[in-house]
C-alpha cells in the first residue's frame, strides 16, 4: 500500500510540473515590502518631490463707493469714489519638469501675477517669473533660479490608454501635498471646455480639488502624463470628472520657452470646420461618422495652399485620428512652427494625404494699428486693420475686414466700446482705414454716432463729445 501511495504522489508531481511552470510565467512573486502590500508609496515617494506649491499675488484697483450696499443708492453711484489697491491672492500646484528649474502650472493659477512663489515638498522656497503664460490654453511656464532640482519625466501622451492606473498630486485647500488615485476613464476630451482651458484634455476619475490645479497626473511609472487643469462636477465636491492637459502640449510650451518666446505661437490653420455627425456622414456618402470637415478657408490658409478645399473632410492629423476642431488644433500645436505635418482627408469619399505648412496667422495685410491722443474725441482708443494675426489675437470670425477695437480705453469704454468690436462707421463716414478713424470723430462732433459689429449683431452708439 505504501508502494502505491508513493507512486501516486509521483505521477501528481509530475502532472502539476506544466501548471507549475505556466503559472510561473504569469506570476513574479513580489521581491519588497512594497510590492507585497500592494502600495503607490514607491512612485509617490520618487514623484512627489518634484510637484510644487504655489502661492501667487496680484494687486487689482478696485473702486469703494460710500453707498456701497444701500439698496437704492447703491445701484446709482456704483462708479462713484476712488479706486483702492486690493490684493488678490491664488493657490495652486505646479510640477518642475526639468533639473535647471522650469516649472509649469495653469495660467489661472500664476496668470497676470506680480509676486509668485514656489514651495518644495522639503520646504525650500524660490521666486518665480513666468516665462510663457497661455490663457487659451490655460498653461504657463515658470523659471526659479536652482539647479539639479527633483523633476517629472514627460511621458508620451499618445501612448496613454483609457483604464490605466493614475494618480493626482497635488496640493488641494492648502492643507499641504496630497495624492488621490484613479484611472484615465477618457481621452479627447475636447468637447469638454471647463475655466480657461479651451481643447483637448485627458478625463480621469481621480479625485481633483481646488488648489489641485497645475499638480500633475503621474502613470505608474511615475512619468507626467498631464496637468490637472479642472474638474467637473454637479455636488461642487471632487466626485466627478477630472481633466488633465497632455504632456505633449506641455513638451511644447517648455520647447518655445527654453527658445527665448514669451507668448506660445500656436501654428495658424485658416479654417474653420465642425465635428462630423451622423446626419452629416449620410449625406456625405461616408461608412460612419468621423473627422472635422472644413466649413470656410481663408485665402492665405496653409491647409488651402495644400490642396484642401470647403467641404473636405478632416480624419487625421500627424496620424492621429481628430473629430472635433479643438482636436485638430491639438494636433497642429504640438508639433510647433515651422513643420509640416501630414494630413489626411477625405474629398467625395476618396481619402487623400497631403503636407501642410505649420505657420504663424501672417501680419499680412499690416495691421496699421492707431491710438487716438489726448486732444483726439476718444483719447486712448485703440485700433488695428484686421487681418489673419489680428484675427487670430481677438479671436474673430476669418471673414471680418475692416477696423477693429483692440483697447477702447476710458472714455471708449464709458460710451459703449469693448475690445473685439469691427467699428464700420462714423455718422455717414464709412472708414477704410485705422487713420481714419479719428478725423471722422472730430468732423462728427459735437453729436457722434459710431456703428460697429459685435458679435454679429449691429450695434449704434450714440454721445455727445
Amino acid at each position: 500500500m505504501g508502494v502505491i501511495r508513493a507512486i501516486l504522489c509521483c505521477a501528481a508531481l509530475v502532472l502539476a510540473l506544466p501548471v507549475q511552470a505556466q503559472a510561473e510565467q504569469s506570476v513574479r512573486v513580489p521581491t519588497s515590502a512594497a510590492e507585497i502590500s500592494l502600495s503607490f508609496a514607491p512612485i509617490v515617494k520618487e514623484a512627489a518631490p518634484a510637484v510644487v506649491n504655489i502661492y501667487a499675488r496680484r494687486v487689482v484697483q478696485t473702486r469703494r463707493s460710500p453707498f456701497q450696499g444701500d439698496p437704492f443708492f447703491g445701484g446709482l453711484f456704483r462708479d462713484f469714489g476712488a479706486t483702492r489697491p486690493r490684493v488678490q491672492n491664488s493657490l495652486g500646484s505646479g510640477v518642475i519638469v526639468s533639473p535647471d528649474g522650469y516649472v509649469v502650472s495653469n495660467y489661472h493659477v500664476v496668470g497676470q501675477a506680480d509676486d509668485i512663489r514656489v514651495v518644495l515638498n522639503d520646504r525650500r522656497e524660490f521666486e518665480a517669473r513666468v516665462l510663457i503664460g497661455d490663457e487659451d490654453s490655460d498653461l504657463a511656464i515658470l523659471k526659479i533660479e536652482a539647479r539639479d532640482m527633483p523633476y517629472l519625466e514627460l511621458r508620451d501622451s499618445d501612448t496613454v490608454e483609457v483604464g490605466e492606473l493614475v494618480l493626482a498630486i497635488g496640493n488641494p485647500f492648502g492643507v499641504g501635498q496630497t495624492v488621490s488615485s484613479g484611472i484615465v476613464s477618457g481621452l479627447a476630451r475636447s468637447g469638454a471646455a471647463t475655466g480657461s482651458a479651451r481643447g483637448y484634455f485627458i478625463q480621469t476619475d481621480a479625485p481633483i480639488n481646488p488648489g489641485n490645479s497645475g499638480g500633475a497626473l503621474i502613470d505608474v511609472a511615475g512619468r507626467m502624463i498631464g496637468i490637472n487643469t479642472s474638474i467637473l462636477t454637479r455636488s461642487g465636491g471632487s466626485n466627478g470628472i477630472g481633466f488633465a492637459i497632455p504632456a505633449a502640449l506641455v513638451d511644447q510650451f517648455l520647447k518655445q520657452a527654453r527658445d527665448g518666446k514669451t507668448v506660445f505661437e500656436r501654428p495658424w490653420a485658416g479654417a474653420t470646420g465642425q465635428p462630423v455627425d451622423a446626419d452629416l456622414s449620410d449625406g456625405l456618402g461616408l461608412l460612419r461618422p468621423e473627422g472635422v470637415i472644413i466649413t470656410a478657408l481663408h485665402r492665405a490658409s496653409p491647409l488651402a495652399q495644400a490642396g484642401i478645399s470647403v467641404g473636405d473632410v478632416i480624419v487625421e492629423v500627424a496620424g492621429q485620428p481628430v473629430n472635433t476642431p479643438a482636436e485638430m488644433l491639438f494636433r497642429m500645436s504640438v508639433q510647433g512652427l515651422g513643420e509640416t505635418v501630414e494630413m489626411l482627408y477625405l474629398r467625395e469619399g476618396e481619402a487623400q494625404r497631403t503636407e501642410v505648412a505649420l505657420i504663424a496667422p501672417p501680419d499680412d495685410p499690416p495691421r496699421e494699428a492707431k491710438r487716438l491722443g489726448d486732444r483726439d474725441v476718444l483719447p486712448g482708443l485703440e485700433v488695428a486693420r484686421i487681418n489673419p494675426a489680428v484675427t487670430a489675437e481677438l479671436g474673430l470670425p476669418l471673414s471680418k475686414e475692416g477696423i477693429v477695437v483692440t483697447n477702447p480705453g476710458p472714455i471708449g469704454r464709458r460710451v459703449g466700446l469693448q475690445t473685439g468690436d469691427v467699428i464700420r462707421r462714423v455718422d455717414r463716414v464709412i472708414l477704410q482705414r485705422p487713420s481714419d478713424l479719428g478725423p471722422a470723430l472730430r468732423q462728427a462732433a459735437p453729436n457722434i454716432t459710431i456703428e460697429a459689429e459685435r458679435g454679429g449683431q449691429r450695434l449704434l452708439l450714440r454721445f455727445r463729445a
